[in-house]
């Protein structure tokens, strides 16, 4: 990867945003990062040849608003070379190859795909839940693995996760088909507990979807989830859930890393 490079992602939790920036800090600390839903992404794509693409995968898949920001905006990666970084909880199979594929029809050349498991850091499903031990390990497997790979760039051999026919079996087979429906378009599942809801507004400022309002003083969702779970993560009164009906662990990633 060379020195002139930006890089340009979607966090929710904060899992990837760490991540990314990390890897970032490795190759060249004066490289920017930019956050998907700000404009200035935009003017990154324009400016630099060389991409990072960071994003949580979900079911197997890139979320639908990464999938979207690529689609969209088709002509500005044709030519770009791109490095896809992606986090997950457990599985992945072909997470960073999801994307990879869409880069490649809109003519940019992909370099190499890195994957890195993370602990979630909020969940409404208790067979998430890890001990802060568990949680502390697997962060720090994923800064060791995220200092090989620089490793490997520097040598000019660029990791391949998630890359090829064989992850993309594995993570069609493995989640991708029998979990499209929830990845295929937003998602209208979010739920919000208008008992516990005080109208704090943090959910809508926090959505990059802007999929959130504040409707007769308590938060309302416009049915354009992108599943990040950011709005979960940052709600002070756990008020909002998505798969389970309650949160059942949610802490802040900043605790857990040096």
């Amino acid at each position: 990867m060379k020195e002139n490079f930006c890089a340009v992602y979607l966090s929710g939790t904060g899992n990837t945003k760490f991540c990314i920036e990390k890897f970032v800090k490795l190759l060249d600390e004066k490289a920017p990062v930019f956050a998907i839903e700000d404009e200035t992404a935009l003017s990154a794509l324009k400016n630099y040849e060389y991409v990072v693409l960071g994003y949580p995968v979900q079911y197997s898949n890139a979320p639908k608003m990464v999938r979207d920001f690529i689609i969209r905006n088709a002509a500005l990666w044709k030519g770009k070379k791109v490095f896809c970084l992606a986090t997950m909880g457990a599985f992945s199979g072909d997470g960073a190859g999801c994307s990879a594929r869409l880069l490649k029809k809109c003519g940019a050349t992909v370099l190499g795909g890195l994957h890195l498991k993370m602990p979630d850091s909020v969940c409404d499903s208790k067979l998430l839940k890890k001990s802060r031990e568990e949680k502390i390990e697997i962060i720090r497997r994923a800064e060791e693995k995220i200092e090989r790979a620089i490793l490997q760039i520097r040598s000019g051999k660029y990791p391949q996760n998630g890359l090829g026919f064989l992850p993309h079996l594995v993570g069609l087979l493995g989640q991708r088909l029998w979990f499209y429906g929830k990845t295929k378009n937003y998602s209208d599942k979010l739920k919000i507990d208008n008992a516990r809801c005080v109208g704090c507004g943090v959910c809508v400022r926090v959505c990059p979807m802007q999929n959130l309002m504040l409707e007769n003083q308590v938060a309302a969702s416009h049915g354009k989830c992108t599943l990040c779970y950011r709005c979960i993560s940052e709600c002070p009164q756990q008020a909002i859930t998505l798969v389970g009906k309650e949160v059942v662990e949610q802490y802040r990633l900043e605790n857990f890393i040096s």
